[in-house]
């Protein structure tokens, strides 16, 4: 069974950052995307970014030139660098992956998940 853990969510103030991390357990494949999505209450799940094994990334229109995804493909690890943190930003934050090279905006085309980590932005 994957397993995908998130680390470093946190409290923070406007126009600060924060790094998440992801860990992937037993994701042996060799091609696979790893992305991430957040949730705020009253909303949809939604994509931020993603990353493929070849290091090809796409990210949601709300995060563009601010976060920045990475992966460590020996390590099995994905990070999402936040800066210029805003309060709409705050939400539940998602490690996703999935196999193959496309990176999918859709979350219901994900079929590993974490439990989340905490982002809050105050103003």
């Amino acid at each position: 069974q994957v397993q995908l853990v998130e680390s470093g969510g946190g409290l923070v103030q406007a126009g600060g950052s924060l790094r998440l991390s992801c860990a992937a357990s037993r994701l042996t494949a060799r091609n696979y995307v790893m992305g991430w999505f957040c949730k705020a209450p009253g909303k949809d799940r939604e994509f931020v970014a993603g990353i493929s094994w070849a290091g090809s990334t796409y990210y949601g229109d709300s995060v563009k030139g601010r976060f920045t995804i990475s992966r460590d493909n020996a390590k099995n690890t994905v990070s999402l660098q936040m800066n210029s943190l805003k309060p709409e930003d705050t939400a539940l934050y998602y490690c996703a992956g999935r196999m193959g090279t496309f990176i999918a905006t859709m979350s219901s085309d994900w079929g590993y998940w974490g439990k989340g980590t905490q982002v809050t932005v105050s103003s």
